[in-house]
């Protein structure tokens, strides 16, 4: 009887995880096509296929919902890059140790490998939903926006701008460095935020393993740039 009831709560508990898994996956999607306020406790239920009383339930509310997707997709972007930015914090940790500076060739690798997984997910379908949450975000900042800066956004582009600093040779918390990464992100970003006007200039259908390829080669084309005006002074 004690193993039945076991066997019972743990069954109860996956049902309840997958329920969650649901709405927060369907949140994203919902919230981002008709903003907080079009997207109704009705509407984020049937889209997920649960029931209505679920989202007061698991979040308390449409706002708790709210705030857990932006928390969830900052979890989803992180998670295709968390093996690489634990390697490079590793690193800059081991050098600072040490006392050594990153080389701009080490920097330049580090970086590559980045923007390389990067610009493949944003030409992914599984990220068009993203980033309508996070265009509306953008626009019009609430505290989704907090939770995806400072567990997403900021990361990044802090480790961005360490990488740039040592292939420029200047103060990564310098208003130069800074700048210089806000440009190099937009350059990078635009192949989601721009997705329907990279695939009409580039004619292409889909991203299958040829595009993908000549998409690495673009990124590390990207990175082999910075710095290049340097290289030219006499």
């Amino acid at each position: 009887m004690i193993k039945n009831k076991d066997t019972m709560t743990q069954l109860k508990a996956e049902r309840g995880d997958a329920t969650r898994e649901k709405l927060l996956a369907t949140a994203i999607d919902i919230f981002g096509r008709y903003g907080f306020d079009g997207a109704t406790t009705r509407k984020l239920a049937d889209a997920a296929g649960v029931n209505l009383q679920a989202i007061p339930y698991y979040f308390g509310g449409k706002e708790g919902l709210y705030i857990a997707a932006a928390e969830h997709l900052a979890a989803l972007i992180g998670n295709h890059v968390s093996d690489l930015r634990a390697i490079i914090h590793g690193r800059l940790a081991e050098l600072e140790e040490q006392g050594q500076p990153m080389t701009a060739a080490e920097a330049r690798g580090f970086l590559t490998q980045m923007v390389q997984r990067m610009i493949v997910l944003f030409v992914s379908k599984q990220s068009e939903s993203w980033a309508r949450f996070i265009i509306r975000e953008q626009m019009e900042p609430t505290e989704a926006f907090t939770r995806l800066y400072g567990n997403i956004m900021r990361p990044m582009i802090e480790m961005a701008r360490r990488l740039i600093g040592a292939i420029l040779e200047d103060d990564p918390a310098s208003e130069h460095i800074r700048l210089r990464t806000l440009s190099f992100v937009g350059s990078v970003l635009v192949f989601r935020m721009a997705h329907a006007a990279v695939y009409a200039q580039l004619e292409w259908e889909t991203a299958g393993p040829k595009e993908i390829e000549t998409l690495h080669r673009h990124a590390a084309e990207l990175v082999a740039i910075l710095g290049a005006e340097k290289d030219r002074q006499p």
